[in-house]
């Protein structure tokens, strides 16, 4: 699954799955949903902090950076279990009011 709903991450959430906030360390600090916390641009010289045994769950501020940073896990280093958190924190935020 490339892409996950904020419903079915909601559900995940309690389980054991890696969340990796990919947004800017000024948006990170405004809030965050997880504490691994692996700026976009340096997400692939940090490809050992992810998870290879467990769902990863990556997330931005609204999807975008997240689905092209999931697509290049995917693509390049064939992580089929990564998946980017449809909607980012804005969803999440929306969903937690």
């Amino acid at each position: 699954m490339k892409e996950i709903t904020i419903e079915d991450f909601l559900n995940l959430k309690s389980q054991n799955i890696q969340i990796i906030d990919i947004r800017e360390k000024y948006e990170f600090d405004e809030g965050y949903i997880s504490e691994l916390h692996i700026p976009m641009d340096q997400i692939l010289d940090s490809i050992e902090k992810i998870e290879k045994n467990k769902a990863v769950v990556i997330y931005c501020n609204t999807g975008r950076r997240g689905a092209a940073v999931v697509h290049i896990l995917r693509e390049k280093y064939s992580m089929k279990n990564v998946s980017n958190l449809a909607g980012g924190y804005q969803a999440y935020l929306e969903n937690n009011r």
